[in-house]
């Protein structure tokens, strides 16, 4: 095969679109396609209703088990800013999602996204630091009790540069099939807001992550539903271009902080992260926000539910016996149940609560205490966390 054609081969099919409207409103992508009911088998309907179970929305659910059918082996992805410390939604939450996928017939992809937290001001626009931070990261995942036979760590710059015709004409592509207002409507994914005023940087930021969604061949958008827009406007651009399979987006829900409002390493008292000690975790968790008897944005039950259950299975509450005495909840259900009738009160909860977050997290003290990944922890807690 000659060089040519070679570079023929590995080119994006770029149809001319030179007299087509751009792109301004998003598209209904679920009206395109006819809506098929995907039969399958007894252990293909096992595995997809493990992996549905990752995400409190799918789009679409036939879709996911049409793939779960025809492919072997499947591509899910997410990508992370290296923009400080990580705390448990990004680190044990995403230890279990990831260990039902790759269970279940996925490769499981992390895009360690440098160049992205770069555009989007993080460390100061300090790159070193941003890539150091990318490599504390990986540290933590490796240590989180993610099993990491079908897991793959890349670095944004590192694909990038490695194709970078290939990638930069994927991007210029979404962009100029795009308008202003449609990219700005996608300013959530870098936690910023439409009215903000965004740096141009920030602006190509949206069509760069939609681009790596195709440079991966993600089967799977597994990210959180705060990046729904973005990977919808993935879903937009195959409509617009004609591709036969759209990615699948499998949204996981977004833990709450422990001031019962958004999680955010840039407040310390809000997240709990990886490496924090017995102490902070308990003195954490005591403070949290835990309103007797409601259930409307508890972080405490959130934790229980989508981080305890699904760990472990169980949720062991331990008291006086002129307390209530020992329970053990096998389901998520009856620890609300009880919270709301006031049978379990909220420093019970939080007691136990600290003793099982605790226990998930001391493999990664302890893996953080020598060595590099020491060195790395030290450093990045020396680093500012920035928005």
């Amino acid at each position: 095969m000659s060089e040519e054609q070679t570079k023929q081969e590995t080119q994006p099919e770029v149809k001319d679109i030179t007299q087509e409207v751009v792109q301004t409103e998003p598209i209904n992508v679920e009206a395109e396609k006819p809506k098929i009911t995907v039969e399958l088998d007894e252990e293909s309907e096992r595995k997809y209703q493990v992996i549905r179970s990752v995400g409190s929305e799918c789009i679409e659910d036939n879709e996911l088990r049409a793939l779960i059918k025809s492919k072997k082996q499947f591509i899910a992805y997410d990508g992370f800013e290296p923009s400080g410390r990580v705390h448990i939604a990004q680190g044990i939450l995403k230890a279990i999602n990831v260990n039902k996928i790759t269970s279940s017939g996925g490769k499981f992809i992390f895009l360690v996204a440098d160049w992205f937290a770069l555009m989007n001001n993080k460390m100061g626009g300090d790159l070193k630091k941003i890539q150091t931070v990318g490599k504390y990261m990986v540290e933590v995942w490796k240590s989180a009790g993610m099993n990491l036979d079908n897991v793959e760590f890349v670095q944004s710059s590192d694909i990038i540069n490695a194709k970078s015709n290939e990638y930069w004409t994927l991007v210029l592509d979404i962009a100029r099939r795009n308008n202003l207002n449609r990219i700005k409507r996608c300013s959530q994914i870098m936690g910023r807001e439409e009215s903000d005023s965004l740096s141009a940087a920030q602006i190509f930021y949206p069509c760069m992550q939609c681009a790596d969604i195709f440079f991966l061949k993600a089967d799977i958008c597994q990210l959180g539903v705060d990046q729904r827009k973005v990977n919808m406007l993935a879903r937009e651009y195959c409509v617009l271009t004609g591709r036969k399979f759209s990615p699948i987006i499998l949204s996981h829900p977004m833990l709450a902080g422990l001031t019962g409002e958004k999680m955010s390493k840039t407040d310390p008292n809000a997240a709990i992260f990886m490496e924090d000690t017995e102490t902070d975790v308990n003195t954490k968790i005591k403070k949290a926000y835990c309103v007797p008897g409601d259930v409307t944005k508890n972080p405490c039950l959130e934790y229980v539910k989508h981080l305890v259950m699904e760990k472990d299975g169980k949720f062991l509450v331990e008291r006086k016996e002129e307390n209530g005495g020992n329970k053990l909840y096998e389901k998520y259900e009856d620890v609300e149940a009880d919270f709301i009738s006031l049978a379990l009160h909220p420093l019970d909860l939080k007691i136990a609560l600290s003793k099982a977050i605790n226990a998930m997290l001391q493999p990664v003290r302890d893996h953080f205490k020598t060595g590099q990944p020491a060195v790395l922890l030290k450093q990045v807690k020396s680093y500012r966390a920035t928005k």
